[in-house]
């Protein structure tokens, strides 16, 4: 008889934004006429650069010729990408990175929910607070999470983000095995600075703890002063795994592509502190035995982003969002609204007015302005009393939905 992973009972019934999509689809059923616009699914809206193209299809003609047809690839990508990768992401910030340590993947949501296999489920772990669904879920699924106490984990060190510390966490006053940190941040939309990285990096080095570093949306950042990887700080190479992904930089939340970065120089230790274990060395094991690969068709395209071309046509689309940001930040604002973020992030964390909660408001919204968000408190505890809105749409769709809450905020 097969037993159940009963650490699978405890998880919410439904993920965040299938609840998302449920409400909405009841509202379209007694609403038939409705246009809803949705502004809460961070999924992107513009097509892929010509550059991006045309590298996939040289890729499906490779594909189609017995003398440039790729069967499997090596379960850590293509060298042609890891290398790029190196000499653009990482060596015009002063870092070094060697391709061995890069990991190419079929998006970071895969890594940041697969890499806790690497260490033991009875780790102690944290997160920033709000933060991102699946780095919960993934340890709920394992056992490492606990049980669920109103609307907290028992063996989770939350580390609220909040108007009060304007959304810098403080860091813990004890040691924890594992840090989630998440910057530009979803959904707060806020970005850390070097100073406070520096002291996540600290910490760090001084309690031996692994910090797990989401950058997919580092290509967001406009201030020059924001770091845009955590090995920008010195001994970060000891202590962290970095991810990063092409989903929302270049349009490929389709195509699925990204990649990790595991240092050879970050171990783990044995339960009884004897050894220490190359991190490098597991990852690359654990891929190997459980994926194949991303495909060679979304690695060409990935590749075709750092082109003098690809990169020009990337950060037009870029700036393009951020102009969604800019003009969604100041109707807000203009309606005395709170909104946090969308000036390095393409998310805006807007604070719900009257004491409203964060589904409440969501529905207030969903019924009197047509207009889709996502609720806060979905994110975590302290994301009760905001909602994240994301500058992914259409331009026409974003300034239609300004026009509509301003609007439904007047009467």
């Amino acid at each position: 008889m097969a037993l159940i992973n009963e650490h699978y009972l405890k998880l919410t019934k439904n993920y965040l934004f299938a609840d998302i999509a449920k409400k909405v689809n009841a509202f379209k059923a007694t609403h038939p006429k409705a246009d809803v616009i949705s502004l809460g699914i961070g999924d992107v809206t513009q097509p892929l650069c010509p550059a991006v193209i045309e590298a996939m299809h040289k890729a499906v003609d490779d594909m189609a010729a017995k003398e440039t047809f790729r069967g499997y690839g090596p379960e850590q990508g293509y060298m042609f990408l890891r290398e790029a990768i190196v000499k653009n992401d990482f060596l015009p910030r002063g870092v070094h990175i060697d391709p061995s340590e890069i990991f190419v993947n079929d998006g970071a949501k895969s890594d940041t929910g697969n890499i806790g296999e690497l260490v033991r489920w009875d780790n102690s772990f944290g997160v920033t607070d709000p933060i991102y669904p699946v780095y919960i879920d993934s340890n709920v699924m394992c056992g490492r999470a606990g049980t669920l106490v109103g609307g907290r984990w028992s063996n989770v060190t939350y580390m609220p983000c909040t108007e009060e510390n304007n959304f810098v966490p403080q860091i813990p006053d004890r040691r924890v095995d594992i840090i989630y940190l998440c910057y530009p941040n979803n959904p707060t939309g806020t970005v850390i600075s070097r100073d406070e990285l520096r002291k996540w990096v600290n910490y760090a080095l001084r309690n031996d703890t692994l910090i797990l570093y989401d950058a997919a949306y580092e290509a967001y950042i406009q201030d020059p002063d924001i770091p845009h990887s955590i090995y920008e700080i010195k001994g970060a190479r000891k202590v962290a795994i970095e991810f990063r992904s092409y989903s929302k930089t270049a349009g490929f939340t389709g195509v699925r592509c990204g990649y990790t970065v595991v240092p050879k120089e970050l171990t783990a230790c044995s339960m009884d502190g004897s050894e220490r274990y190359p991190l490098n060395e597991m990852w690359l094991r654990r891929q190997s035995t459980k994926f194949n690969g991303t495909s060679y068709i979304s690695q060409r395209a990935a590749e075709a982003t750092y082109t003098p071309e690809g990169k020009a046509q990337v950060r037009a689309v870029i700036d393009y969002y951020m102009g969604n940001a800019r003009l969604m930040r100041e109707a807000l604002a203009g309606l005395g609204l709170k909104v946090y973020g969308g000036e390095n992030a393409p998310y805006l964390w807007v604070k719900t007015p009257g004491g409203a909660d964060s589904w409440q408001f969501f529905e207030q919204m969903l019924y009197g302005a047509q207009v889709v968000c996502t609720p806060g408190v979905g994110f975590g505890p302290s994301g009760e009393g905001f909602v994240r809105l994301t500058a992914f749409g259409d331009r026409d769709d974003c300034l239609e939905a300004m026009r509509r809450i301003s609007e439904w905020t007047s009467k």
